[in-house]
Formats: structure tokens, C-alpha cells, sequence
């Protein structure tokens, strides 16, 4: 099993993450923000990866130093559960509709950041959450796992559906990335070698 933890405090948040790739999508999330846990549990459910993660922040100022610093340890947790990459597809790709949405996402980990973010949305907040923290959730994780990431809704009329779309696909994307390939099991999936 590929397993990572990570732990991470800060006089801004304490968060522990636990993540076993080759799960089933079990997952116990509290965040203390609840859409924000439920585009999480989300994200474990479609991924397949076991999710325990537990985040206590400074939402009394806001909700944005939680929202960030967990993409940061979700992805360290990861980074930290497939070592050097070997065997991995490294590429990912998925579409989802969520009713009538519908939303794509690209991921590659490519040992360099980038983060492309092709989302409109018309409310400000949805449930108590900011939606300009998805931006900031998804470009914290592609700076930390340093992967490419790109995430673009085609269509849609209600943003919690859009919004969903894309973290389904976002998950469906990291779970084709991280399945390890049987043909280059032993080998780094670069021409360079690394990544």
C-alpha cells in the first residue's frame, strides 16, 4: 500500500493528514467548513484514495489559511506516498456532468507547477465558503505536488453542480495519474528519468 502523513502546524492551522492511495475511498474529514469538507469527501470517494484528515484554523478570521493549507498537506501527503513516481501513468484526464454541468480536468505530475483555472461563477459563497478559495485550494495543491493542473468548466447554471463537477473530475484525473501502469511498474514514467 502507498501510504503518506503528514502533519503541519502553524499559529495559523494544525492539520494531520493521513492518505493510502491504493484504498477504497474510505474517509473521515473535519475541516470546521462544511461544503468545503463535502468537495473533500468527494474527492476520496471518486480518487479511491483514503482520506483522514482533520484541520483546525484560524475560520474566525477566515476561511482562507485552512482551505490553503490543507490543499498543501493533502498534496505533501500524497507527493510523500508515491516516492519517486515509479510505475505511475503520471497523466490523468477525466469529464464529468453534474446535472447540467460539465466540467474537465488535466492533471500531469510533472515535477512542475502550473495551474490553469478556467471556472466562472456567480456567487460569492457558497454554503459559508468563498468560492474564490477553490482557486486558491487548487493552486495550492498543483504548487505543492508541483503538477500541472487544469480544470475548466464548459458549462453550467448552478455552482454548487460546477463546483462539484469539478472536483469529481479532479479526483477521477488523480486516481488515472497515481494507477501504476504493470508495463513500466519499476520505471519512472520521464524520458529525462526523473521527475
Amino acid at each position: 500500500m502507498r501510504t503518506g502523513k503528514v502533519k503541519r502546524k502553524t499559529q495559523e492551522t494544525e492539520i494531520d493528514c493521513e492518505v493510502n492511495i491504493d484504498g477504497t475511498g474510505q474517509n473521515e474529514i473535519s475541516t470546521g467548513i462544511g461544503f468545503f469538507d463535502h468537495m473533500l469527501e468527494i474527492f476520496s470517494h471518486h480518487s479511491l484514495i483514503d482520506l483522514k484528515l482533520k484541520a483546525k484554523g484560524d475560520t474566525h478570521v477566515d476561511l482562507h489559511h485552512t482551505v490553503e493549507d490543507t490543499a498543501y498537506v493533502l498534496a505533501q501527503a500524497i507527493i510523500k506516498s508515491i516516492g519517486d513516481k515509479r510505475g505511475i501513468n503520471r497523466y490523468g484526464f477525466f469529464y464529468i456532468t453534474m446535472d447540467e454541468s460539465l466540467s474537465r480536468s488535466v492533471i500531469d505530475f510533472s515535477g512542475r507547477p502550473e495551474l490553469v483555472w478556467k471556472v466562472g461563477l456567480g456567487l460569492e459563497k457558497i454554503g459559508e465558503m468563498d468560492t474564490e478559495l477553490f482557486y486558491e485550494f487548487f493552486k495550492a495543491f498543483s504548487n505543492e505536488s508541483k503538477c500541472n493542473l487544469h480544470i475548466e468548466n464548459f458549462y453550467g447554471d448552478n455552482n454548487h453542480h460546477i463546483i462539484e463537477s469539478c472536483f469529481k473530475s479532479f479526483a477521477r484525473s488523480v486516481r488515472g495519474a497515481l494507477t501504476i501502469d504493470a508495463r513500466i511498474k519499476n520505471i519512472i514514467p520521464s524520458s529525462k528519468g526523473l521527475l
